[in-house]
């Protein structure tokens, strides 16, 4: 059994995140409730940081902190929730392959676009192409 804790200051660092970030995901219910050392200060444990991982992955690919909440939730009550931390995350994926789609395509049209103004300044300096 791993009983390591880590400071606030640790574990900002290991993600680039503010302490007001970190402070913040705790308020909103997106951690457990953080163990304190008797003096008071903040302490994390190993499933701290790894969900805290999985909570990033999930933030920075746009999941809402509504349904942050909601998985983390999930996962404090326990096992018997395992078919909806699944659903949940099987339809954020689902989104995130149509995001990705639709960023793709835009991509290409970015692309067509840059294609382009190299054809105008080519053109212009008499050069096939001037990348």
């Amino acid at each position: 059994m791993d009983t390591s804790q880590y400071t606030p200051g640790e574990v900002a660092a290991r993600f680039g995140l503010s302490l007001d970030t970190l402070r913040y995901y705790e308020k909103e219910g997106l951690l457990t409730e953080v163990e304190r050392t008797p003096s008071g200060h903040r302490r994390y444990r190993p499933s701290d940081v790894e969900l805290l991982d999985l909570v990033r992955c999930l933030r920075d690919t746009d999941m809402p902190i509504a349904r942050l909440r909601e998985f983390a939730e999930l996962v404090r009550d326990g096992d018997h929730t395992v078919q909806s931390r699944l659903e949940l995350l099987a339809d954020h994926d689902a989104r995130l392959t149509e995001r990705i789609a639709q960023l793709r395509e835009r991509q290409q049209a970015i692309r067509h676009k840059i294609d382009y103004y190299r054809g105008v300044l080519a053109a212009r300096s008499g050069e096939e192409d001037p990348r």
